[in-house]
């Protein structure tokens, strides 16, 4: 297995000091650009390392879709997805409020019921007492969150805020670096496709003008107009042309006719 993508708990039983293992975590936050990438497996390895090495007994992510609604990716255990279904469900908790305001959150005990009064009695009752969130984020734009929870009504400590947010901020880095991959994975198939589109109807405009001795430009509105009479794609009819599905006499007009059509 690549070194880069080693568990929390490898690292955990490793005798390396925790700047070491918090940068062999971030290591392993980059290493999205492997052939078989898991958002899930990743996020799981995010909370993994949360709970690792910024002071949290338990971890959570939720992610936004393409409409802005979150849903929940990975926990460190049941009890927290359990959780944060209900913070996501309630639209209420530090996960919303850090993914809105792409700015890290927290709080515990009176504070934390008085700011989310649906959603602390909840945590309350697993025995966590903090709750904190950061988001998932890259400049301007927020993909989700990474929330937090212990069982101390301390709050958790700059440095361990510092911890989770660079995390997350090198997740979201991973996140986004992947699915831009993707989309131009995306885009240079639709631009073969696009490419090939255009090569059959540049072939189809001379076999149109070559059976009729029209003009190319005269050939191609004959094309156009005969696809938009169908209720066909442009290439689709290009394409028929050009394996000879279609003739020049198929796509004129009834009563048109072209004298000179061969």
């Amino acid at each position: 297995m690549n070194q880069t993508s080693e568990p929390a708990d490898h690292l955990a039983d490793s005798e390396l000091g925790r700047s070491a293992l918090l940068a062999r975590a971030l290591v392993a936050l980059t290493n999205t650009l492997v052939r078989q990438f898991d958002v899930v497996e990743f996020l799981h390895k995010l909370t993994s390392y949360a709970v690792l090495l910024a002071g949290a007994n338990a971890a959570g992510v939720v992610l936004a879709d393409t409409y802005g609604d979150l849903h929940v990716i990975a926990s460190s255990t049941e009890q927290t997805r359990l959780l944060e279904l209900f913070e996501v469900q309630g639209s209420q908790g530090p996960c919303l409020d850090a993914y809105r305001s792409a700015d890290a959150v927290q709080a515990s005990g009176a504070a934390a019921a008085e700011r989310w009064p649906q959603f602390a009695p909840a945590v309350f009752q697993l025995g966590f007492q903090t709750m904190a969130a950061v988001p998932l984020a890259l400049e301007d734009e927020s993909i989700g969150a990474l929330n937090l929870f212990h069982a101390s009504e301390e709050p958790f400590t700059d440095g361990e805020m510092f911890t989770a947010r660079a995390m997350a901020d090198v997740a979201s880095v991973g996140l986004l670096q992947e699915r831009a991959m993707r989309e131009s994975r995306m885009l240079s198939a639709q631009l073969q496709h696009a490419l090939t589109s255009r090569i059959d109807i540049e072939h189809a405009k001379g076999v149109i003008a070559h059976q009729t001795g029209l003009t190319p430009d005269e050939a191609f509105d004959l094309i156009r107009q005969y696809a938009s009479r169908a209720g066909r794609w442009l290439v689709d009819v290009a394409h028929d042309l050009v394996v000879k599905r279609l003739t020049a006499a198929d796509i004129t007009p009834p009563g048109a006719g072209h004298d000179r059509v061969r």
